[in-house]
């Protein structure tokens, strides 16, 4: 059961969410990390009916706008399933000093568990006007922008900024929500 104080609501709505790496421990700075990130979407979209209308991944944390038919269910798997998976990879990559870390940040209740990859809850926000989709869209982004690491949202791969204006993006981003 979740202890996170985030919930989701209606099926069908999109939701914003931030989803943030225990730390803040800059984990998306290793590229083989981040292609987690876009294969569980791009599996989300394909198999489990979830459209992705926008999203930002940071060195430390993500945000994402999606709707869809059980969404809060989808975005806990979708943390479960990236967890494991870079864990995985770092183990793999014998990254030991970062399992270290995230050993060392796992919450005391997670007993199931060695190590704890996102922070509990996703923060999630419905989005009840297209005025605020536009808001959370161009907020998610600017953060490129605002951090210092582009002189455009566009430059910054690891965003849906290209899709909305319509250029090859990394993942399908449905543009046309309203």
């Amino acid at each position: 059961m979740s202890r996170s104080r985030y919930k989701f609501g209606e099926d069908y709505r999109p939701y914003f969410m931030t989803d943030t790496i225990v730390a803040w421990l800059p984990v998306f700075s290793y590229p083989a990390f981040t292609d987690v990130i876009f294969s569980s979407w791009r599996f989300l979209q394909s198999e489990r009916d979830i459209q992705i209308l926008g999203f930002v991944v940071m060195e430390n944390h993500l945000h994402w706008i999606a709707v869809g038919p059980q969404i809060g269910k989808r975005v806990g798997e979708f943390k479960s399933f990236t967890a494991t998976s870079i864990f995985n990879k770092m183990e793999q990559m014998g990254y030991e000093t970062l399992l270290q870390e995230f050993e060392y940040f796992k919450l005391r209740h997670k007993v199931d568990q060695r190590h704890q990859l996102w922070q509990e809850g996703s923060h999630s926000q419905v989005m009840e006007s297209d005025e605020v989709m536009w808001q959370k869209i161009e907020y998610m982004h600017h953060n490129p922008l605002r951090r210092g690491y582009v002189d455009d949202p566009l430059h910054w791969r690891f965003s849906s900024a290209r899709a909305y204006a319509r250029q090859p993006c990394l993942i399908d981003v449905c543009t046309d929500w309203m």
